[in-house]
């Protein structure tokens, strides 16, 4: 896979990821990898913090939250862009 599709399939689920981080072009495509990871660890907490009763409605904002910046990460991989996500674009886990 060239830099664009591998940067798009590692936006589409935790599977996409792994066949876009194994099979794709990863120094091309590094950054979309890592602001993916991102997206798919902050689900997660997300998904843990949502079994809580008393931070179920705080876990739903940023739910929704998640959501706005996966499709701002999708449109610019699509574009070809490397544009970071709002406030947790920064973080930096693949190096």
């Amino acid at each position: 896979m060239d830099k664009k599709a591998t940067g798009i399939v590692a936006y589409i689920s935790l599977i996409g990821w792994l066949i876009a981080f194994f099979a794709g072009d990863k120094e091309g495509a590094k950054f979309h990898l890592n602001q993916s990871l991102v997206l798919i660890i902050g689900n997660v907490v997300v998904g843990i913090l949502g079994v809580v009763p008393i931070v179920k409605y705080v876990a739903g904002i940023l739910g929704l939250f998640l959501v706005v910046c996966w499709f701002i990460g999708l449109i610019a991989a699509c574009k070809g862009e490397e544009k970071e996500i709002p406030l947790i674009g920064g973080i930096k886990i693949l190096k």
